[in-house]
């Protein structure tokens, strides 16, 4: 747990860090990478975003264009502490709801919809998929729910300055199955 927190606090500080130094165009660089390594035939019919919270990379670029080639955009909705993160279906324009920490979330009346591949937002990630989030357990739940139920996708999105060598993890802890940032879109090996 110490170490968790520790690690933690040094992803907020890099990530930071990362943000500072990113060029303007960069969420449209990340949109590149994701575009040229995925083919739209593999995305999937419902795609998860999120709104950019503080220092995180914007996704958003990368959502307009997946709307743009027909694909059903949905955000997540944040429940209580404990339970994995439902979504509800959301284009670019549409009103979103102020939430707690900055978080902006479909309004109520937005359907609920299942994704097909979500594009997760992290701290810090490693080449193995692991990734480190807010500490919520959100995202773990989230993964390990829908996956028991179906075949689905979770991409992190981060700066390359998120990197790391090695993100600790516990049993808890979901995998990605790839990570895009700004300069590579990285698959995970499954061994």
């Amino acid at each position: 747990m110490r170490e968790k927190a520790a690690f933690r606090t040094a992803a907020i500080a890099r990530r930071a860090a990362a943000a500072a130094g990113a060029a303007a165009d960069c969420g449209e660089r990340l949109a590149d990478r994701f575009l040229a390594a995925v083919p739209l035939a593999e995305v999937g019919a419902v795609v998860s975003g999120f709104h950019p919270i503080g220092e995180e990379i914007d996704p958003r670029p990368l959502m307009a264009r997946l709307a743009a080639a027909g694909r059903t955009l949905c955000l997540p909705v944040t429940p209580r502490r404990g339970l994995p993160l439902s979504f509800r279906a959301w284009r670019p324009g549409d009103r979103l709801v102020p939430r707690p920490f900055g978080l902006l979330e479909p309004a109520p009346e937005a359907p609920t919809v299942e994704p097909d591949l979500l594009l997760v937002p992290l701290l810090a990630f490693d080449d193995a998929g692991r990734r480190m989030g807010y500490g919520g357990g959100f995202y773990d739940r989230t993964l390990a729910d829908l996956r028991a139920r179906r075949p689905i996708r979770a991409v992190g999105v981060a700066y390359e300055g998120q990197r790391c060598e090695r993100v600790p993890a516990g049993p808890a802890d979901a995998i990605l199955d790839a990570v895009v940032t700004e300069v590579a879109f990285r698959p995970v090996a499954r061994v």
